[in-house]
Protein backbone atom coordinates (compact mmCIF):
# COMPACT_ATOMS: atom_id res chain seq x y z
CA UNK A 1 0.00 0.00 0.00
CA UNK A 2 1.37 3.26 -0.85
CA UNK A 3 1.02 6.27 1.60
CA UNK A 4 -0.34 9.27 0.18
CA UNK A 5 0.04 12.89 1.49
CA UNK A 6 -1.99 14.46 4.49
CA UNK A 7 -4.94 15.24 3.81
CA UNK A 8 -5.50 18.40 5.77
CA UNK A 9 -3.03 20.06 2.97
CA UNK A 10 -5.62 19.05 0.30
CA UNK A 11 -8.55 20.98 2.99
CA UNK A 12 -6.58 24.06 2.40
CA UNK A 13 -6.23 23.59 -0.91
CA UNK A 14 -9.73 23.54 -1.86
CA UNK A 15 -10.84 25.96 1.22
CA UNK A 16 -13.05 23.22 2.89
CA UNK A 17 -12.64 21.83 6.19
CA UNK A 18 -14.31 18.40 6.79
CA UNK A 19 -16.34 17.65 9.78
CA UNK A 20 -16.33 14.20 8.89
CA UNK A 21 -13.09 13.65 7.68
CA UNK A 22 -13.32 9.95 6.93
CA UNK A 23 -15.62 10.90 4.03
CA UNK A 24 -12.95 12.94 2.22
CA UNK A 25 -10.46 9.80 2.98
CA UNK A 26 -13.10 7.82 1.39
CA UNK A 27 -13.43 9.99 -1.76
CA UNK A 28 -9.20 9.17 -2.40
CA UNK A 29 -9.27 5.36 -2.00
CA UNK A 30 -8.60 3.83 -5.35
CA UNK A 31 -10.35 0.56 -5.34
CA UNK A 32 -7.00 -1.12 -5.66
CA UNK A 33 -6.22 -0.34 -2.11
CA UNK A 34 -8.09 -3.68 -1.16
CA UNK A 35 -7.29 -3.73 2.97
CA UNK A 36 -7.75 0.46 2.75
CA UNK A 37 -11.01 -0.71 0.83
CA UNK A 38 -11.77 -2.99 3.35
CA UNK A 39 -11.61 -0.27 6.12
CA UNK A 40 -13.30 2.58 4.81
CA UNK A 41 -14.77 1.47 1.49
CA UNK A 42 -13.30 2.97 -2.06
CA UNK A 43 -14.16 6.08 -3.76
CA UNK A 44 -16.78 4.40 -6.26
CA UNK A 45 -20.19 5.14 -4.40
CA UNK A 46 -18.48 8.63 -3.97
CA UNK A 47 -17.55 9.49 -7.59
CA UNK A 48 -21.32 8.33 -8.36
CA UNK A 49 -23.01 10.48 -6.09
CA UNK A 50 -20.59 13.56 -7.03
CA UNK A 51 -21.11 12.77 -11.16
CA UNK A 52 -24.82 13.52 -10.26
CA UNK A 53 -24.22 16.86 -8.20
CA UNK A 54 -21.40 18.00 -10.54
CA UNK A 55 -24.04 17.42 -13.31
CA UNK A 56 -26.82 19.26 -11.45
CA UNK A 57 -24.82 21.80 -10.39
CA UNK A 58 -23.54 22.76 -14.33
CA UNK A 59 -27.31 22.82 -15.45
CA UNK A 60 -28.11 24.78 -13.36
CA UNK A 61 -25.42 27.41 -13.81
CA UNK A 62 -25.67 27.32 -17.51
CA UNK A 63 -29.47 27.74 -17.35
CA UNK A 64 -28.55 30.82 -15.56
CA UNK A 65 -25.90 31.86 -17.56
CA UNK A 66 -27.50 31.68 -21.02
CA UNK A 67 -30.95 31.51 -23.02
CA UNK A 68 -29.40 29.27 -25.72
CA UNK A 69 -31.20 26.64 -26.66
CA UNK A 70 -31.11 23.07 -25.19
CA UNK A 71 -28.39 21.52 -27.54
CA UNK A 72 -26.30 23.99 -27.37
CA UNK A 73 -26.39 23.73 -23.31
CA UNK A 74 -26.06 20.43 -23.59
CA UNK A 75 -22.76 20.00 -25.58
CA UNK A 76 -21.38 22.96 -22.87
CA UNK A 77 -22.15 20.86 -20.51
CA UNK A 78 -20.79 17.77 -22.24
CA UNK A 79 -17.08 20.04 -22.52
CA UNK A 80 -17.41 21.05 -18.67
CA UNK A 81 -17.75 17.74 -17.20
CA UNK A 82 -15.65 15.18 -19.69
CA UNK A 83 -13.13 13.20 -17.96
CA UNK A 84 -10.14 15.58 -19.86
CA UNK A 85 -11.76 17.89 -17.98
CA UNK A 86 -12.00 16.49 -14.91
CA UNK A 87 -8.33 15.32 -15.03
CA UNK A 88 -7.44 18.68 -15.98
CA UNK A 89 -8.51 20.13 -12.42
CA UNK A 90 -7.38 16.85 -10.65
CA UNK A 91 -4.04 17.17 -11.66
CA UNK A 92 -3.98 20.61 -10.84
CA UNK A 93 -5.25 20.37 -6.92
CA UNK A 94 -2.62 17.60 -7.14
CA UNK A 95 -5.38 14.68 -6.12
CA UNK A 96 -2.91 12.18 -7.16
CA UNK A 97 -0.06 12.36 -4.44
CA UNK A 98 -3.37 11.96 -1.93
CA UNK A 99 -4.76 9.05 -3.53
CA UNK A 100 -4.41 5.59 -1.58
CA UNK A 101 -3.86 2.49 -4.38
CA UNK A 102 -2.00 -0.53 -4.57
CA UNK A 103 1.73 -0.49 -5.30
CA UNK A 104 1.09 -2.15 -8.29
CA UNK A 105 -1.49 1.07 -9.28
CA UNK A 106 1.28 3.17 -8.25
CA UNK A 107 3.29 1.64 -10.60
CA UNK A 108 1.71 1.62 -13.58
CA UNK A 109 1.19 5.45 -13.67
CA UNK A 110 -2.35 5.74 -11.59
CA UNK A 111 -1.48 8.92 -9.82
CA UNK A 112 -1.31 10.15 -13.01
CA UNK A 113 -3.97 8.46 -15.05
CA UNK A 114 -7.02 10.88 -16.72
CA UNK A 115 -9.57 8.60 -15.65
CA UNK A 116 -8.97 7.69 -11.99
CA UNK A 117 -8.26 11.71 -11.51
CA UNK A 118 -11.12 12.26 -12.79
CA UNK A 119 -13.21 9.62 -10.86
CA UNK A 120 -11.51 10.88 -7.58
CA UNK A 121 -12.55 14.21 -8.55
CA UNK A 122 -16.30 13.19 -8.97
CA UNK A 123 -15.81 11.40 -5.31
CA UNK A 124 -14.45 14.71 -3.64
CA UNK A 125 -17.29 16.62 -4.92
CA UNK A 126 -19.87 13.63 -3.31
CA UNK A 127 -18.29 13.84 -0.43
CA UNK A 128 -18.30 17.78 0.04
CA UNK A 129 -22.33 17.29 -1.18
CA UNK A 130 -22.25 14.60 1.89
CA UNK A 131 -20.70 16.60 4.51
CA UNK A 132 -21.54 20.27 3.64
CA UNK A 133 -24.51 20.19 1.15
CA UNK A 134 -25.33 20.91 -2.06
CA UNK A 135 -24.46 24.75 -1.82
CA UNK A 136 -21.18 24.60 -0.82
CA UNK A 137 -20.77 21.52 -3.43
CA UNK A 138 -22.11 23.93 -6.13
CA UNK A 139 -19.87 26.98 -4.70
CA UNK A 140 -16.91 24.06 -5.08
CA UNK A 141 -17.86 23.36 -8.84
CA UNK A 142 -18.37 26.80 -9.67
CA UNK A 143 -14.95 27.88 -8.56
CA UNK A 144 -12.99 24.68 -10.22
CA UNK A 145 -14.69 23.51 -13.08
CA UNK A 146 -16.97 25.90 -14.24
CA UNK A 147 -15.05 28.52 -14.25
CA UNK A 148 -12.65 27.60 -17.22
CA UNK A 149 -16.21 27.49 -19.38
CA UNK A 150 -15.21 30.24 -21.55
CA UNK A 151 -11.50 28.58 -22.19
CA UNK A 152 -13.08 25.19 -22.97
CA UNK A 153 -15.47 26.85 -25.66
CA UNK A 154 -12.49 28.93 -26.97
CA UNK A 155 -10.96 25.56 -27.87
CA UNK A 156 -14.00 24.00 -29.41
CA UNK A 157 -14.18 21.52 -26.91
CA UNK A 158 -17.89 21.50 -27.42
CA UNK A 159 -17.91 19.90 -30.27
CA UNK A 160 -19.01 16.79 -30.35
CA UNK A 161 -17.11 15.35 -33.28
CA UNK A 162 -19.19 12.11 -33.68
CA UNK A 163 -21.71 14.23 -34.83
CA UNK A 164 -19.50 16.37 -36.64
CA UNK A 165 -17.76 13.33 -38.54
CA UNK A 166 -21.03 12.08 -39.00
CA UNK A 167 -22.53 14.92 -40.65
CA UNK A 168 -19.38 15.39 -42.83
CA UNK A 169 -18.98 12.05 -43.87
CA UNK A 170 -22.75 11.74 -45.30
CA UNK A 171 -22.48 14.98 -47.23
CA UNK A 172 -19.45 13.91 -48.84
CA UNK A 173 -19.92 10.40 -49.81
CA UNK A 174 -23.43 9.29 -48.69
CA UNK A 175 -22.92 6.62 -46.21
CA UNK A 176 -22.41 6.72 -42.47
CA UNK A 177 -19.39 5.98 -40.86
CA UNK A 178 -19.43 2.65 -38.15
CA UNK A 179 -17.45 1.92 -35.09
CA UNK A 180 -15.83 -1.34 -33.98
CA UNK A 181 -13.98 -2.26 -31.11
CA UNK A 182 -10.31 -3.05 -31.55
CA UNK A 183 -9.01 -3.69 -27.71
CA UNK A 184 -10.26 -4.00 -24.60
CA UNK A 185 -7.13 -3.72 -21.89
CA UNK A 186 -7.42 -3.26 -17.87
CA UNK A 187 -9.54 -4.71 -15.43
CA UNK A 188 -13.34 -4.54 -15.47
CA UNK A 189 -13.13 -1.35 -13.09
CA UNK A 190 -10.58 0.50 -15.35
CA UNK A 191 -10.82 -0.62 -19.02
CA UNK A 192 -9.01 1.28 -21.72
CA UNK A 193 -10.96 0.61 -25.03
CA UNK A 194 -9.47 1.21 -28.99
CA UNK A 195 -12.39 1.81 -30.79
CA UNK A 196 -11.67 2.00 -35.19
CA UNK A 197 -13.89 4.19 -37.33
CA UNK A 198 -14.65 3.25 -40.46
CA UNK A 199 -16.25 4.85 -43.96
CA UNK A 200 -17.28 1.94 -45.73
CA UNK A 201 -14.67 -0.56 -45.51
CA UNK A 202 -11.92 2.19 -45.10
CA UNK A 203 -10.58 2.28 -41.50
CA UNK A 204 -10.10 5.99 -41.08
CA UNK A 205 -8.73 6.43 -37.26
CA UNK A 206 -8.36 5.07 -34.29
CA UNK A 207 -9.31 6.48 -30.78
CA UNK A 208 -8.65 5.36 -26.87
CA UNK A 209 -10.69 5.76 -24.16
CA UNK A 210 -12.08 4.67 -20.61
CA UNK A 211 -15.18 4.36 -21.92
CA UNK A 212 -16.24 2.83 -25.62
CA UNK A 213 -18.44 5.85 -26.16
CA UNK A 214 -15.04 8.06 -25.31
CA UNK A 215 -13.25 6.40 -27.36
CA UNK A 216 -15.25 6.88 -30.39
CA UNK A 217 -15.17 10.29 -29.56
CA UNK A 218 -11.49 10.38 -29.68
CA UNK A 219 -11.58 8.16 -33.14
CA UNK A 220 -14.35 10.46 -34.69
CA UNK A 221 -11.37 13.89 -33.78
CA UNK A 222 -8.92 11.78 -35.03
CA UNK A 223 -10.60 11.06 -38.52
CA UNK A 224 -11.35 14.70 -38.77
CA UNK A 225 -7.72 15.70 -38.63
CA UNK A 226 -6.26 12.82 -40.89
CA UNK A 227 -9.42 13.99 -43.56
CA UNK A 228 -8.25 17.46 -42.74
CA UNK A 229 -11.99 18.36 -42.17
CA UNK A 230 -11.13 19.92 -38.55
Amino acid sequence: MSHPAPLTDLERAIGIHFKKKDLLRQALIHRSAVRESRAYGNNERLEFLGDAVLELATTEYLFQLSDKPEGDLTNWRSALVQGEHLGEIANDLALGQYLSMSRGEEVSGGRTKVSTLANALEAVIGAIYLDKGYDVAKRFCEEFVLRDLDRLLAAGKHRDEKSVFQEVVQEKTGVTPHYQVMEEEGPDHDKEFTMAVYIGDERVAEGKGNSKQRAEQAAAKAALKAKGWK
